[in-house]
């Protein structure tokens, strides 16, 4: 469920005052800009059933549509900054923002598969563009202190209720036509273009002089214990839920034939309490401590799987399959933001746009990696017991077992991390008592 975010480099030029530059408008459109984002994380989840059957396509090769946005996304990520600072904020944000818009529409009215993936992938090369350019101009455009603060509480609120309103709008348009939920961003986007144009300021002139400070190499990053920790946690966490999102959206769709829009709201509990709690999850972590929350994070989600597989075939939603999906929804409650906080807490500010680049990255990998890996799984399985036949329920099965498995190994890595915190708390009551 994460959606696109990416801390942007340190600030290098004077804050303009912000109502010089649109104010209210302007974070508009940034907000609104992430909404889409993490919409399109989501929309097209409940029309992957849809596709297969209207295209003649295997689970497997559907998935890549979905997959493709995360893969785009994962590819330019790291690359993101250095961009922003080579070509400037302004005519990157508009051109991806502008590209976006014209994949939307191509993909809208394509039944191309091929087409349909290379889209998806287009889309998330532009979100890996938007994303850190968004919150680059808020932090050089808000001063620091609460106007910055809310402002990026509240674009990151768009996030989170962006994956709720993409899977509702997925629903929704699907129960019409599936190609509606490829369109659905196009608007949108379309909008924001308009409004981008008149409210993203242009560039400061940089002043010369001497380039800045390289960042940490990746392989000092790839040596501190809080970051792979929480990136591993968080990749399994993301991978986990989306690939019980799409085993259930084919179960529902194909095993049940429930309709696309109640298989929309049988997924809400398990995104709704993020979206509701996003306001509340920094208070949570400065209370409990982020090493807690993310075990505790990590060991509701494979709790709800352990009990989907011991009560599959599923045969009643309320007593199967809603238990599943409140426990992964309360997992992501507890542990999203604080694995976010803990990725950075232990590297100094000059390093945490590198080191959360990164973070993002494995996040958006395991969005890829785990819910292919889920898909070939069903595919095998169905391609032995198709739909309709008997023995068709147990195609679900091995899927299952393989988000299992993997929720245990975040769960094992979340108390390491747990372990490895309160060891590091123990030296310095040592250090500081002798």
């Amino acid at each position: 469920m994460a959606h696109p975010r990416t801390p942007p480099p340190p600030p290098t030029a004077p804050h303009d005052p912000p109502a010089a530059r649109g104010g209210r408008a302007l974070l508009l459109v940034l907000a609104g800009n992430m909404l889409i984002d993490a919409l399109e994380v989501s929309v097209v989840i409940v029309a992957l059933a849809p596709i297969s059957t209207s295209l003649g396509l295997t689970p497997l090769t559907t998935q890549s549509m979905m997959g493709g946005f995360a893969l785009g996304f994962a590819a330019l990520l790291l690359l993101g900054a250095p961009l922003v600072t080579r070509f400037g904020r302004r005519p990157l944000y508009l051109g991806a923002l502008t590209v976006f818009t014209l994949a939307s529409l191509t993909g809208g009215l394509t039944s191309d598969p091929t087409l349909l993936v290379l889209t998806r992938v287009l889309k998330g090369l532009c979100a890996a563009l938007t994303a850190p350019t968004g919150l680059a101009i808020i932090t050089t455009t808000y001063p620091q202190g609460p106007e910055r603060r809310r402002a990026i509480s509240l674009y990151s609120f768009f996030g989170a209720i962006g994956f709720t309103t993409g899977l509702l709008l997925s629903g929704a348009l699907t129960s019409l036509n599936w190609h509606l939920a490829f369109l659905a961003t196009a608007p949108a986007a379309l909008l924001l273009l308009c409004l981008a144009a008149r409210t993203i300021p242009h560039d400061p002139r940089h002043p010369t002089g001497p380039p800045p400070t390289p960042t940490r190499p990746a392989h000092r990053l790839l040596t501190n214990g809080p970051l792979i920790r929480s990136a591993l946690g968080a990749a399994t966490l993301n991978g986990t839920y989306l690939s019980l999102l799409v085993l259930c959206a084919f179960y529902l769709q194909t095993t049940w034939h429930w309709t696309p829009w109640h298989t929309a709201l049988a997924f809400l509990p398990a995104c709704t309490p993020l979206a509701a709690a996003a306001l509340f999850a920094g208070p949570m972590v400065a209370r409990y401590g982020a090493p807690r929350l993310i075990a505790l994070g990590a060991a509701t989600p494979l709790t709800g799987y352990l009990l989907a597989l011991a009560t599959a075939p599923a045969h009643s939603y309320a007593t199967d399959l809603l238990p599943t999906m409140a426990l992964v929804g309360i997992g992501f409650v507890l542990s999203f933001t604080a694995l976010n906080l803990h990725a950075g807490s232990a590297l100094p500010p000059t390093d945490r746009p590198a080191a959360t680049a990164l973070y993002q990255t494995a996040v958006q990998l395991g969005a890829v990696l785990l819910p292919t890996a889920t898909a070939a799984l069903l595919t095998a399985g169905l391609a032995t017991h198709p739909p309709g036949t008997p023995g068709t329920t147990d195609a679900y099965r091995p899927p299952l077992v393989l988000i299992s498995a993997t929720a245990a190994a975040g769960l094992a890595t979340a108390l390491w991390g747990l372990r490895a915190s309160k060891t590091t708390h123990h030296k310095r009551v040592d250090a500081q008592t002798r």
